[in-house]
Parts: structure tokens; sequence; C-alpha cells
């Protein structure tokens, strides 16, 4: 076989092209290209540590704030009930005072309003007096034919009413 027995001729010619274009790939890329390649990892590297640190900072800044509205806000809360506190105490207090003015006007309506009922009773007393009276006295006359004198019905009147 001829093949075989040029191995020897061409193994020569064959391993320098294969250790020169080996060799130039390794000056190509391992020399000319890795660097590049590792400085951008690196950079990249630091620019997600730097990323997280100014996270970090930023998350313990927004903690700090939180906290600080947390407190502004609970004492708002406080004041906020203290100023309620104070409104319902003074609207009780108005409100017992009108409470108190309307009984006091209210007890002097009732008063007021008993007077005029009495003196209306007195009256109507009165007139039912009168007019018993005059009933009682018409009806004697008719009845009996005898007229009776004003005095003497007012006093007949007054005595059923008291017994009545």
């Amino acid at each position: 076989m001829p093949q075989i027995d040029q191995i020897s001729e061409i193994f020569a010619s064959q391993l320098f092209w294969l250790v020169l274009t080996f060799g130039l790939i390794y000056l190509v890329i391992g020399r000319g290209m890795l660097p590049k390649i590792e400085a951008t990892v690196d950079a990249r590297d630091k620019q997600i540590a730097g990323d997280l640190a100014a996270a970090e900072a930023a998350r313990r800044t927004a903690e700090e704030i939180d906290e600080a509205n947390r407190a502004r806000a609970e004492a708002n809360r406080a004041e906020a009930l203290k100023v309620t506190q104070a409104a319902k105490e003074s609207a009780a207090r108005e409100a017992e005072q009108k409470v108190k003015a309307a009984d006091v006007q209210g007890e002097t309506k009732v008063a007021t309003a008993e007077a005029r009922i009495r003196e209306a009773t007195e009256a109507a007393m009165g007139d039912i007096e009168t007019v018993a009276a005059e009933a009682a006295q018409e009806m004697v006359a008719r009845l009996t034919g005898k007229t009776v004198s004003r005095d003497q019905a007012d006093n007949a009147v007054k005595a059923a009413l008291a017994n009545g």
C-alpha cells in the first residue's frame, strides 16, 4: 500500500502544520482575545458588586425612612386620638349644657302650661257653675213653677259639685 509507505515522508510536514496551526490559534485566542474576555468578565463582576452594594445601601436607607415614617405616623395617630378625645369631651359638655337648658326651658313651658290649664279649668268650672246654676233655676221654675234666687241656685250647684 502506497499510502502507508508515504506516512513517514509526510508525517513531519503534517506535524509541522499541526503545531503551527495550534500555535496560531493559541496566540490569537490565548494572547489576543482571552485578556479582553477576562477584562469584560472582571468589569461585569465589579459592576455587579457595585450594584449590590448600592442596592444594600438603598435598602438600609429605605428601612430608615420607613422607620421614621412609622414613628411619625404613630405620633400623628396619637395626636389625632388626643384631638378626637378632646372633641368628644367638648361635644359631650355642649350636649349636656344644651340638655340642661332644654330641661329648664321644658320645665318653664310645663309650669306655664299647667298654670294656663289651671286657669282654664277654673274658668271652665266657673262657667259650668254659672250654666248649671242657670239651668237649675230654669228647671225648678218649669217643674215647680217657683222661682229660685241666683244665690240659692249657686249654693245648690256648689254643694252638688262638692259631693260629686
